[in-house]
């Protein structure tokens, strides 16, 4: 089921929700639905970022809480964007975790890039306490959050999303149905996988560019109106040719995404080389003290492996 199942879907204006993690996607998220005219009660482990957030949206009547099950109180839709696994299991199941206090009922929407098995075994304490889980990661980075422009992939019952997509409206320009429960996060694998192998092969064509003597800016534009465009292409390729990387996904964060990967890969069987020969590619680039850098620093490493400029 996509959004277009839903065409004509509109929020309440007032309905009380909750949003659990208010960092660099789930900042602006949350904001977006307060934009809207949800009713919106913040959560962050930082509480002087949730503070933040109610100042910053103060006109839209923005509350902070103490903790999760605080947030969660009353609301008809949680939603939570954190960091991994366990930041998962303690904002939802842990002390003061949100499923605890949510009413029979309502929706947990989990944005979080997590493992699949993560998202099955809250999917089932959720049934045990009333609560519907949808595991719902997104793509499009930090931009695509603050713009409202995000994709989402879902898994979980079908009748929760129906639920929940109005208000996933709010901040994406559009949110899918894969499956049941852990098919949002398999498909966020996928995801991870193919931009993987995208953000190395770029690096390896301005590389061999740079080498060969070649305009890489002129290339790009040549080269992007063909076979070879991608988004990785057109929004990192020019800050790639000018050795800028102080933004976008970190390397520290696609590392976790891509553990989550092979992981999966080792319990289903799948075949995933490019995907671990990067994985130790951005291992290098952590040592060079990338952690912090952008995803598309791969052409750093090469940089350094043929050093000495074009």
């Amino acid at each position: 089921m996509s959004d277009a199942a839903a065409d004509g879907a509109r929020g309440t204006p007032g309905l009380p929700v909750a949003f659990i993690g208010l960092g660099v996607m789930g900042y602006p998220m949350a904001g977006h639905l307060a934009r809207a005219g949800y009713s919106v009660t913040v959560y962050n482990r930082s509480a002087h970022k949730a503070a933040r957030w109610v100042a910053d949206h103060a006109a839209q009547g923005g509350r902070q809480a103490a903790t999760p099950a605080q947030a969660a109180r009353g609301a008809q839709i949680v939603f939570s964007c954190v960091g991994n696994d366990d930041d998962l299991r303690a904002v939802t199941v842990g002390e003061q975790g949100a499923f605890a206090a949510m009413d029979r009922g309502a929706v947990f929407v989990d944005h979080t890039t997590a493992s699949a098995q993560a998202a099955r075994e809250l999917y089932e304490a959720g049934r045990g306490a009333g609560v519907h889980f949808l595991d719902a990661p997104v793509s499009g980075g930090q931009a695509g959050a603050e713009a409202g422009t995000l994709a989402v992939m879902c898994g979980g019952d079908a009748a929760a999303f129906a639920r929940a997509l109005p208000a996933m409206r709010t901040f994406a320009a559009a949110a899918t149905l894969m499956g049941g429960s852990g098919a949002g996060q398999l498909t966020k694998m996928v995801n991870q996988l193919c931009i993987a192998g995208l953000i190395q092969s770029l690096a390896e064509g301005i590389h061999f560019g740079e080498r060969a003597g070649l305009d890489m800016r002129q290339v790009l534009e040549v080269i992007g109106q063909g076979a070879a465009q991608s988004w990785q292409m057109q929004h990192r390729g020019p800050t790639m040719i000018e050795g800028r990387y102080d933004f976008g996904f970190a390397v520290e964060w696609m590392r976790k995404d891509l553990g989550i990967c092979l992981a999966e890969a080792r319990r289903n069987g799948a075949a995933v080389p490019i995907a671990a020969q990067v994985d130790r590619f951005y291992a290098d680039v952590e040592a060079a003290g990338g952690a912090r850098w952008d995803s598309s620093s791969l052409i750093d490493r090469l940089r350094r492996l043929v050093p000495g400029g074009p």
